[in-house]
C-alpha cells in the first residue's frame, strides 16, 4: 500500500492512492523511487526474498530464496536492468541486506543462520558470522561499520565488521518472539525492533546506559518499522494490516522489570509453587501475575483492573495492581499513538517523508500505494 503524507493533524487517516494487484507470487519488497512517481518491485525465476535499492548509483540488489544476491544496474529511464554480478552469499533464503557505497560492501543475512559481507568490486566473500537461529533482519551503520542482526530466537546481535574479520560487541535481549524488523537512526543513535510478540522496542544505543522503551499497540506480528528523525515519529506495521504512528517527541518512561516472589507482594498469599506457606496457612496457592506499571508479582484478586498507560508504551488496557490503577490519572491515559488500517497483510513498508508517500506490500500478491499524514 502506498500513502501520501501531508502537514495535517495526526488524527488524519491514511489516504489510498493506488492499489496494484495481479502478481502471480507474493510481493516481498517494494521501494519508492526518490524524486520519481514510481515504485520498484521485482520478480525472478528464482523467487525474490528481499531487495535493496541505492538511488544515487541506481544499483539494486536482489536477495533470492536459493541464497544468492544478484546485483543489477538500472537505466536512467528506469525501463531496463542490466545484470552486474551474482554473489554466493548464503546457503539458504536471503532474509535481508544492505548495500554500503562507502565501503563497497553488500551485507546480508540468511536462513542459513549467518550474516555475510562481500566486496562489490571483486565479488569475493570478506567475512561471515553464524548464529544459533535464523538471521531474520539487518541494519547497518555505514560510518562505523556496525551491523545489527535480529534473529528468530528474539535476540539482536551487534557486530563490528572489518575486512576478513569481525568482533561481537553485545547482544540485546528483550523480545519474547522472533525479530521481524529493525530500523537504525544514526543521528540519535537509536535502534528500533519489531517482533512476533506484537511489540516494538526502542534501544538507546547512543546513551550507553541500557535504556529501552517498550511500545505495545499491535495485535499481530510487527513486520515493518521506520523512524522519522525530522518529526520524531515511529511508524510500525503489523501482519494484520495495522499501521501505528508513535509520538517519540516526548519523555517516555521505561517499563519496569518484572519482580519474582513466592507470594503476592500485595496481600502476601502464597503462589501455587510455595508449598511450605500453603501448608502453614492451610490454603490453596494462587497464580502469579505482574503489574505492568510497577512490576510487582501479584495475584489475580490484587490485579483485577486494566488500564492503558501510554507513557510506558501501553496503548491498550493491560493488567495493573489496584494501587497503580488508582494512581493513574485520566490525563495519563491520553493516547500517544494513532492507529490506522492498512487494508491488507503488511510484510514490507517504505516511506518517503519528504513527499509524504508510503508503500506497503504483503503476502496477498499486491502492493498498496497511499498517503498518511504526519506532523511536520
Amino acid at each position: 500500500m502506498a500513502a501520501e503524507i501531508h502537514s495535517r493533524p495526526q488524527t488524519a487517516r491514511p489516504v489510498l492512492l493506488n492499489k496494484i494487484e495481479g502478481h502471480s507470487d507474493a510481493v516481498n519488497a517494494a521501494v519508492l523511487i526518490p524524486k520519481e512517481d514510481g515504485v520498484i518491485t521485482h520478480h525472478t525465476r528464482t523467487p525474490c526474498s528481499c531487495m535493496s535499492y541505492h538511488h544515487d548509483s541506481r544499483r539494486i540488489f536482489i536477495g533470492q530464496d536459493n541464497g544468492a544476491v544478484v546485483e543489477f544496474l538500472i537505466s536512467e529511464d528506469f525501463n531496463k536492468m542490466n545484470h552486474v554480478k551474482t554473489y554466493p552469499a548464503h546457503q539458504n533464503r536471503v532474509s535481508d541486506m544492505v548495500f554500503s557505497l562507502e565501503s563497497e560492501w553488500v551485507v546480508s543475512t540468511g536462513h542459513d543462520k549467518s550474516v555475510s559481507w562481500m566486496c562489490t568490486h571483486s565479488g569475493s566473500m570478506l567475512g561471515r558470522h553464524y548464529f544459533n537461529a535464523w538471521a531474520s533482519c539487518l541494519q547497518y551503520d555505514h560510518d562505523t561499520q556496525h551491523a545489527f542482526v535480529g534473529d528468530y530466537s528474539g535476540q539482536i546481535t551487534l557486530l563490528k565488521l572489518e575486512k576478513q574479520t569481525y568482533s561481537t560487541i553485545t547482544t540485546l535481549k528483550g523480545h519474547e518472539g522472533s525479530i521481524a524488523a529493525l530500523w537504525w537512526d544514526p543521528v540519535q543513535r537509536l535502534l528500533f525492533s519489531g517482533a512476533s510478540d506484537h511489540s516494538v522496542i526502542m534501544w538507546d544505543i547512543g546513551g550507553r546506559k541500557g535504556r529501552t522503551l517498550l511500545l505495545q499497540g499491535h495485535h499481530e506480528r510487527v513486520q515493518a518499522i521506520r523512524y522519522l528523525q525530522l518529526t520524531r515519529q515511529l511508524v510500525s506495521c503489523s501482519a494484520d494490516g495495522g499501521i501505528a504512528v508513535w509520538n517519540m517527541d516526548i519523555q517516555r518512561d521505561e517499563a519496569p522489570q518484572w519482580l519474582e516472589s513466592d507470594s503476592c507482594q500485595k496481600c502476601e498469599q502464597p503462589f501455587f509453587w510455595n508449598i511450605k506457606q500453603m501448608w502453614d496457612n492451610k490454603t490453596i496457592g494462587l497464580r502469579q501475575h505482574h503489574c505492568r506499571k510497577c512490576g510487582k508479582a501479584v495475584c489475580g484478586k490484587c490485579s483485577s483492573k486494566r488500564s492503558t498507560f501510554p507513557m510506558m508504551g501501553f496503548e491498550f488496557p493491560v493488567r495493573v495492581c489496584d494501587a497503580c490503577f488508582d494512581s493513574i490519572k485520566d490525563e495519563d491515559r491520553t493516547p500517544l499513538a494513532t492507529f490506522h488500517e492498512g487494508k491488507h497483510n503488511i510484510a514490507h513498508m517504505d516511506l518517503d517523508p519528504t513527499r509524504g508517500l508510503m508503500v506497503t506490500c504483503g503476502s496477498d500478491r499486491r502492493f498498496v500505494f497511499g498517503s498518511l499524514s504526519f506532523k511536520l
